[in-house]
Parts: structure tokens; sequence; C-alpha cells
């Protein structure tokens, strides 16, 4: 198991449901990206924080800022998601 199949599984135990078509937008997101899995899991959080829900397009575009901006994990995340105005 994947470190994101492990927080995705945490997530399911706090009452959060990916549907396939979200779980398409986590893998493929990775893909394109070219992301690591902490990049991934932090971009998740995030999307769900500043969101309220899962959007997909919002987290493609979020894992591509935090991989242009060479942010590599959750604290280099959150603190830019704080200085951007995301969360």
């Amino acid at each position: 198991m994947t470190k994101i199949e492990e927080y995705l599984q945490f997530l399911k135990q706090k009452g959060f449901i990916f549907r396939e078509e979200e779980l398409g937008f986590i893998s493929f997101g990775q893909r394109y990206s070219g992301t690591n899995d902490q990049q991934v899991i932090a971009a998740i959080e995030i999307t769900l924080k500043a969101q309220k829900h899962f959007d997909g397009s919002y987290f493609v575009a979020l894992l591509e800022q935090l991989k242009g901006e060479d942010i590599t994990n959750r604290k280099q995340a959150f603190q830019y998601a704080q200085e951007k105005g995301i969360i």
C-alpha cells in the first residue's frame, strides 16, 4: 500500500469517501505533474480544507503550483497555501 492509499484510508475512517472519479483525478494528477506522495497528500489535504470537498481540477492545479514552486513536503505546502491565502 502506498502512502497515498494509506492517507485515503485514514480519510475514509474520518468520513471522507472518494468516488472512482476522484481517485482517478488523484492518480492522473500525480502522473501528470510528476509529484511525489508527500506533495499529493498535501494537495489533497489543502484541497479539502480550501474547498470543503474534493475538487479534481483544483487539486491538479494545486499540484502543478507545488511542483512549480519546488515544494516537496507538507510543511512547505501549508506555508505556501497560507502565504497565498488559499487556507
